[in-house]
């Protein structure tokens, strides 16, 4: 790279800002870096190690001295900063990993090579911790999406379409709160029961040691044992080896037992592989509701007819983009195109039933 002796206005007001954004992306890593511990914090101060020797290429270039004014950091690098000082959450990983997909190092030709190669990197650094935090949430994001979207549209298509028939508000508040209550114990009673029957599930594939406990008592060779073994998971020989071991040992008064090997069956903390079923309704109900009430509000407030079906439709258009966008935000992809799927999905639904009432109504709203 050959640098101008003179550069431009331009080139310096480029700089300082590359320089300004580094600086922030830097501040970013060494926020989230504070909230955690381990592997996670060491690769986090290496990446905003990264950015200050970025933001020094950029500051020799401006002659060693950091410029009197500097512009400041984009909307993002300074939300990334905020969030990152306060939360610390998946989120601010999933936003890092989709600016660091946007260096403008590519074209810009006083950038390094090897600071062109380090964004690459990076973003691949970025997106692997964000997987570890995606893989952590993403059975409880998808049951909070679920519940809360499954509320929003429901009770929405419920009251647009009861609406729509031209009955009294107070009728369509009455099934606004009734589709409300039956959903919610709806999702509460199917996740109880999914729950428990999954954990029952589980509890029937534990393996227990009354083999091995009476392995002493047995009259017959080790083969008849060897097929707890092998129905285990372990191979013809071992599971003969291991039970002719154990046979031997409970002869002479000692109880061995061996441990199921990688692979097969293996003995279930229920508890920690599909959680409390009480928990799991409590919080589909609490999740079905908080979606479910939105579209009501417009009817608790004494709104009615076309006002409070406009009402219903832009709180529940909000909260439909704001799920869109964190989901696409979590997913590492476009916000805006997850949000507005969201809400062509929930507003198609409930115009399906807005126009069923329209058709079968017994009057103008």
């Amino acid at each position: 790279m050959t640098t101008p002796v003179q550069p431009t206005a331009a080139d310096r007001k480029r700089w300082a800002r590359y320089l300004v954004e580094e600086r922030a992306e830097g501040a970013v890593y060494t926020r989230l870096a504070a909230r955690r511990t381990g592997e996670e914090r060491e690769i986090l101060l290496a990446l905003a190690e990264a950015e200050r020797r970025h933001e020094q290429h950029w500051l020799d270039l401006l002659g060693g001295e950091e410029p009197t004014r500097l512009p400041r950091a984009g909307v993002r690098s300074r939300m990334l900063g905020w969030m990152a000082g306060r939360f610390g959450s998946i989120f601010v990983l999933a936003l890092a990993q989709s600016a660091e997909a946007r260096s403008p190092y590519d074209a810009e030709q006083y950038a390094t090579p090897a600071m062109r190669a380090d964004e690459k990197v990076h973003h691949e650094v970025v997106r692997g911790l964000a997987a570890r935090g995606r893989r952590r949430l993403s059975g409880s994001f998808r049951a909070a999406v679920f519940g809360a979207n499954d509320g929003l549209v429901s009770n929405l298509a419920l009251v647009l379409g009861i609406g729509a028939t031209g009955v009294s508000s107070s009728f369509v508040l009455f099934s606004g709160i009734a589709g409300l209550l039956a959903g919610a114990l709806s999702m509460g009673a199917g996740e109880f029961v999914s729950v428990r029957s999954q954990r029952e599930l589980l509890a029937a594939t534990e393996a227990n040691d009354d083999a091995d406990a009476n392995a002493g008592d047995l009259d017959i060779d080790a083969n008849e044992l060897a097929l707890v073994y092998r129905a285990r998971g372990v191979d013809e020989l071992e599971a003969l080896a291991r039970a002719q071991k154990v046979v031997a040992a409970a002869r002479v008064g000692v109880r061995r037992t061996f441990p199921t090997p990688v692979g097969a069956a293996a003995r279930y903390d229920s508890d920690d592989v599909v959680g409390s079923d009480w928990m799991a309704a409590i919080s589909s109900f609490l999740l079905f509701s908080s979606g479910a009430i939105i579209p009501v509000l417009p009817w608790i407030f004494g709104l009615s007819g076309m006002t409070a079906i406009l009402v219903a439709l832009a709180l529940v258009g909000i909260a439909l983009l704001s799920t869109g966008a964190m989901v696409g935000i979590l997913s590492g992809g476009p916000p805006l195109s997850r949000a507005l799927r969201q809400l062509v999905i929930g507003f198609g639904a409930a115009a399906i039933t807005y126009a069923l009432g329209l058709a079968f109504g017994v009057g103008a709203v």
